[in-house]
């Protein structure tokens, strides 16, 4: 018999055979009756408006049914405010087609509808605009003289103590600038949309998004539906990264085109369009760091700017990172963003704390050089188990372990502290090391276990799998409590009629539905328990709950394992067909606000560059991490894995690179936006160490999505100074930036 799983055992993906094999269904995939096919038409200046749009050619390809426009979309709750054609420049969301204002390039301004794709896309290379033109600005630094900070972020900006007089009177300073350029998403399945359209008031969607009750939330506002008249399906997501914690612009076309001909209606963006959609933003921090002869910090001061769009502020958590890992009596943060005419930012992957900590973390190394100190001594030297900001304890912090351990793995010790002193051949070798930190969170969530005369366990919420592993450990974690074998549970994910789950994001699914989970199966538990106990002939007598125990798909007694019955026994007993729990999880009595809750990791790396060419390799990464209670070793790994692949791509491969006289990304293909390909990727090195947490969630985890990806280009970047004595400010480092 296959044996039983439980929270900490490495359990391989229960879904890993159907995405495989291809039965895994995604967002374009689903097979649809009468369905229509629509391509998106894209805007081509950067800012101006539409003065007039032509679809007289388009119309006449065989097999076109609509184009829809500004002009003559249906008219719905959401665009009211857009079809008075308000002033680009006011403050509001982004509305596909919502008015003739042209606020960044690649802007929807058609969609092309027919009954194939291929004829759709070919119409849309047939839809003629024209446009009066407005200047246009796509560069933050441009930008940086109209910066400002939004209300909502003002409190952020801190002065504490005296900024000033600490930096006068240090043994050491740091006075920098650093950057990093715009980073897009790169999900392999690209945002996608089918509307199917029942024809009694009510339509499903299929849709990429990472939150199948929000999209819905979102949508119902938009066009007048209610949760009852419009589903949204999405039981497998190929990556998002967080492009899709929002319905993206392609669910709102189709379902315009599918409102206005009452038809099926597929809408899917290009790889190409994927770059008119969220993004990490531009990031330019000036940072001045001081320290005392101890090497103890005196003074921290940030002042940090991201660009934003036009149409919204979009803000991140960007200055609070550092200060919150290492206290400091005198600290100055400020935060703004500044406006240029792209697309409205939004979260990538630890969103504030990779673009923040990142930063903060090469200015640290640059200040363990000034005061001539180990990179990691200055971490040491400055440690602290309280919020450098709040001053509260931490639910748990084994950061300490995490740099003892890791430092231990990667043979730190061994180092030899001068920049250029460490040489194979032709190749200059560099260790570097950063701190990384992210939030720990629970959002509420709920979860329902049904067991059927089977013996057959099904857990279902609304939470969606966006390739984290979500369904194995919901298996997982239900197995351990009911004592099933993992091929005796199914998991049902991605359906917003479905038990109540936030987004998957912030690295809460696990500590959230998973706790929901728990819980649901202890109640089904009970259930079972009664059911048996108020039964005729029961086998098992007269007990208390606590004299049984749930093991191999039975109840039996602890004392004499001998004595049992069956799960498919009890609900034949019973007068249902199933037998049921519910369970839920609140954060403001589930997770104590009277502490701070964070992950931490301790990241080592590796760089070899090559001489005379200044190509960089990373040939190992060392990343110890501190997440509380890990529940699946294996699918844990894989995130921090892919964390630091996306932080590898960071420091080294990834921006989007503009023409900005154009205002367009020029590299918004996979042939030339970089990302770190098997060939950038060698040895990667996760361990975790132990930090039980029962004060962060009922199931005493943290996320471990994001962490992976904080700090680690900052340890790359710290190792190819230490390689090459060439401090390289502005991320990505990329050779014209080495030679």
């Amino acid at each position: 018999m296959t044996a039983q799983p439980d929270i900490g055992t490495a359990e391989n993906r229960v879904d890993g055979t159907m995405k495989v094999t291809g039965q895994a269904i995604y967002a374009a995939e689903y097979h649809v009756r009468d369905l229509l096919y629509g391509v998106v038409v894209s805007a081509g200046i950067t800012r101006g408006q539409l003065t007039s749009i032509d679809t007289s050619e388009a119309r006449q390809v065989d097999g076109v049914v609509e184009v829809l426009t500004h002009e003559n979309r249906p008219h719905v709750p959401w665009y009211v405010t857009d079809e008075d054609d308000s002033d680009a420049s006011s403050k509001q969301p982004f509305r596909p087609l919502g008015n003739r204002n042209i606020m960044f390039a690649g802007q929807p301004i058609a969609l092309v509808v027919g009954i194939s794709f291929e004829a759709a896309r070919q119409a849309a290379m047939l839809v003629r605009a024209s446009y009066q033109e407005a200047s246009h600005n796509t560069c933050l630094e441009t930008a940086l003289p109209l910066r400002l900070t939004p209300e909502e972020k003002k409190k952020g900006n801190i002065i504490k103590g005296d900024v000033a007089a600490a930096c006068a009177t240090a043994t050491a300073r740091v006075n920098q600038r650093y950057s990093l350029a715009m980073e897009h998403h790169q999900p392999m399945e690209m945002h996608a949309t089918t509307v199917e359209w029942h024809g009694d008031g009510t339509v499903t969607l299929y849709d990429k998004n990472q939150g199948s009750q929000h999209a819905q939330e979102q949508l119902t506002q938009a066009f007048g539906y209610t949760a009852e008249t419009l589903k949204v399906i999405n039981p497998f997501v190929g990556g998002a990264f967080g492009s899709g914690l929002g319905a993206a612009y392609q669910a709102y076309l189709a379902m315009l085109a599918a409102i206005m001909l009452q038809r099926s209606v597929r809408v899917m963006l290009t790889r190409q369009q994927m770059f008119s959609h969220v993004h990490r933003p531009a990031c330019i921090e000036d940072v001045s760091l001081a320290c005392d002869t101890a090497s103890k910090l005196t003074a921290i001061a940030l002042q940090a700017t991201t660009s934003t769009s036009q149409s919204e502020n979009y803000t991140e958590n960007i200055v609070g990172w550092g200060p919150t890992t290492y206290p400091c009596d005198n600290i100055r943060l400020d935060y703004a963003v500044a406006a240029i005419d792209t697309p409205t930012p939004g979260n990538m992957r630890a969103p504030g704390a990779a673009t923040g900590m990142t930063l903060f973390e090469s200015a640290m190394d640059e200040l363990a050089y000034a005061n001539k100190i180990d990179p990691l001594a200055l971490r040491l030297v400055n440690y602290s188990d309280t919020h450098g900001l709040t001053a509260l304890p931490y639910t748990s912090k084994a950061l300490k372990e995490a740099y003892r351990e890791g430092a231990a793995r990667f043979g730190w010790s061994n180092r030899s502290p001068e920049p250029r002193s460490m040489r194979e051949g032709k190749e200059l070798l560099g260790w570097g090391m950063a701190t990384g930190i992210w939030e720990a969170l629970v959002f509420k969530a709920s979860a329902r276990a049904t067991l059927d005369k089977q013996g057959v366990l099904t857990i279902a919420s609304a939470a969606s799998d966006i390739g984290t592993g979500t369904y194995t450990i919901m298996a997982q974690i239900a197995a351990g409590v009911l004592g099933l074998t993992l091929d005796r549970v199914n998991v049902s994910l991605g359906d917003s009629s479905l038990p109540q789950a936030g987004v998957a994001g912030g690295s809460s699914m696990a500590t959230s539905v998973g706790a929901a989970v728990r819980r649901a199966c202890g109640k089904l538990a009970q259930e079972l328990f009664e059911t048996v106990s108020q039964s005729k002939d029961n086998p098992l007598g007269t007990l208390r709950f606590e004299d049984v125990e749930f093991c191999e798909g039975n109840i039996r007694l602890r004392t004499d394992p001998s004595r049992f019955i069956s799960y498919q026994d009890i609900v034949a007993r019973s007068d249902a067909c199933s037998l049921h729990g519910e369970g839920s999880v609140d954060p403001a009595t589930d997770s104590t606000s009277a502490k701070a809750k964070n992950t931490h990791s301790a990241l080592f790396a590796e760089v070899r560059v090559d001489e005379e060419l200044g190509v960089v390799r990373v040939t190992r990464l060392t990343l110890a991490v501190a997440a509380g209670r890990i529940i699946n070793p294996k699918t844990a790994r894989s995130q921090i894995l892919g964390g630091a692949v996306m932080g590898i791509g960071m420091a080294l491969h990834e921006e989007s690179m503009f023409d900005h006289r154009l205002g367009r990304i020029m590299n918004h293909n996979f042939a030339e936006y970089h990302i770190p390909c098997h060939a950038d990727v060698y040895d990667i090195d996760v361990l975790f160490v132990q930090e039980p947490d029962s004060e962060m969630s009922p199931l005493g985890a943290k996320g471990v999505g994001e962490i992976g990806s904080v700090g680690t280009a900052a340890a790359i970047a710290n190792a190819v100074y230490h390689a090459t004595g060439k401090r390289i400010r502005d991320l990505p480092i990329t050779l014209d930036k080495l030679l």
